[in-house]
C-alpha cells in the first residue's frame, strides 16, 4: 500500500525530509511506518496522526493514508 509521510519541527530537522511516499505491505502499522522512515529508535513521546487524526503507533495504516510524526509540544 502507498502511504505519504509527513515530518514536522525537529523531526524533519533531524531525519532530513519534510515528506516522503513509502510502500508498505498490508497490515503495517503507525510504527511500521516510523520505522521505515529512519532508523532512529522512535521516541516514546512522539506524537503521530493519520488523515489528520492523533493515533498510537499500534493504529492499522490503510492504503492511501497520510501519516504524520510529530515532536512531543510544550510550552504554556
Amino acid at each position: 500500500m502507498n502511504i505519504k509521510v509527513k515530518l514536522f519541527a525537529s523531526l524533519r530537522e533531524r531525519i532530513g525530509v519534510d515528506e516522503t511516499q513509502l510502500q508498505l505491505a498490508a497490515g503495517a502499522t503507525a510504527a511500521d511506518g516510523w520505522q521505515a522512515v529512519t532508523p532512529l529508535a522512535m521516541p516514546e513521546n512522539l506524537l503521530m496522526a493519520v488523515n489528520l487524526e492523533y493515533v498510537d503507533q499500534h493504529h492499522a495504516l490503510q492504503d492511501g493514508d497520510e501519516l504524520a510524526f510529530f515532536p512531543p509540544v510544550t510550552g504554556g
